[in-house]
């Protein structure tokens, strides 16, 4: 599957969920419900899946916990707050690093609307291909 139909659909599964409960929920109910409704929708699932890597020789071992790993390539990090922050979509850049993954979405469904709270973020793109990126990563001086 393309990786902008795997986000696809995982971005319409959350749009599903959302439109049912709406925002005010805790974030563990919809990591639940967002978990149930990609397995339900044929994905290959895998909720606080721990995470592990090395650095200098030293393996860390739980270094954390991904929320949702679908179809082994992309990470959603689900959030439930009534604003969104650069540091969730740092905190997910920073796991798919050390995942070593190519794709990941912060999906906030304590936004009113679904799509405000939707972030697409790519791992070890040029700044210019993924702006997502800049977060941790000055502008290119032109």
């Amino acid at each position: 599957m393309h990786p902008d139909d795997l986000t696809g659909a995982c971005i319409n599964a959350a749009i599903r969920i959302h439109r049912k409960f709406r925002s005010g929920m805790l974030e563990a109910a919809y990591e639940t419900f967002l978990f149930r409704t990609l397995v339900n929708d044929g994905f290959d699932v895998e909720r606080q899946k721990a995470i592990s890597f090395e650095f200098e020789g030293e393996r860390y071992e739980n270094a954390f916990r991904a929320d949702l790993i679908v179809n082994g390539r992309l990470i959603i990090e689900v959030k439930a707050q009534e604003t969104n922050s650069p540091v969730h979509t740092k905190q997910l850049l920073t796991y798919l690093r050390l995942a070593e993954l190519p794709l990941g979405l912060v999906i906030n469904f304590g936004m009113p609307k679904l799509m405000d709270g939707v972030k697409r973020v790519v791992n070890e793109l040029p700044p210019e291909q993924s702006p997502q990126l800049r977060v941790n990563r000055p502008r290119p001086v032109q």
